[in-house]
């Protein structure tokens, strides 16, 4: 049995339950060793779904947190499937932690025929690591980071010709181009937006300052002010 149809079949036989289903009921089920059901349970808990109990005990779904079926159509559960494989190809390890747990959980609860279409799925992104993607992976992390909790920072940069500078920038937003980042920001050098490309920081680092959300200066200016397809690399 794949291991996909292993995952759905424990949220299965746990939805609804009143009393703990032991284990070795799951193992016996399907045709696994308990080391086996104890890793698929372990592996599901992880990922976010509300499974409590332990070894020895038996499993149950929360009290009220037991999980609907998802309802995709084909093209939908395309588009989720390509999705996650670009967010684990082209963006930080935090991200593709949450692709990989998002899909697990997907796969886990989807009905025979769309299991089926995952795996159909011949749209890729491959995985490359090496020490500058992976650099690159930590500093979008960062950026991210940085981005939710609305903190300054402070970036020393080299433009296209080459030229370094140091600013501080209160990131807005990253947005990804077929092949590069930038990450749209207002700067506080130029007192205007830009957007700047992640693999021509040097280094960054928070500044500890927080930044307010005033209006000529948030997310929504900063797309007013670029416009469809005229954003400027910072300089």
């Amino acid at each position: 049995m794949r291991r996909a149809d292993r995952l759905f079949l424990i949220i299965h036989a746990l939805r609804g339950r009143r009393t703990a289903l032991p284990a070795r009921r799951l193992a016996e089920t399907l045709g696994v060793s308990l080391r086996t059901v104890y890793r698929d349970v372990a592996d599901l808990q992880r990922s976010g779904v509300p499974i409590e109990g332990e070894a020895g005990i038996g499993y149950l779904l929360r009290k009220g947190a037991d999980i609907p079926p998802l309802m995709f159509s084909p093209e939908e559960l395309e588009a989720v499937v390509v999705g996650m494989r670009f967010a684990r190809a082209f963006t930080g390890a935090r991200l593709m932690r949450a692709a990989d747990a998002a899909m697990l959980k997907i796969e886990a609860v989807l009905p025979a025929d769309l299991r089926q279409r995952v795996e159909r799925v011949r749209i890729f992104a491959p995985v490359w690591r090496d020490h500058e993607t992976s650099a690159l992976g930590r500093l979008l992390d960062q950026l991210n980071e940085a981005i939710n909790q609305r903190s300054v920072l402070v970036v020393a940069y080299r433009d296209e010709a080459g030229r370094d500078s140091e600013r501080e920038i209160e990131p807005l937003c990253l947005a990804f181009w077929g092949g590069k980042w930038t990450v749209g920001a207002w700067c506080r050098a130029r007192k205007a937006f830009r957007s700047f490309r992640p693999d021509r920081i040097v280094r960054c680092a928070a500044s500890g300052e927080v930044f307010p959300d005033l209006p000529g200066q948030s997310l929504a200016a900063y797309l007013t002010a670029v416009g469809a397809g005229r954003v400027s690399v910072g300089t």
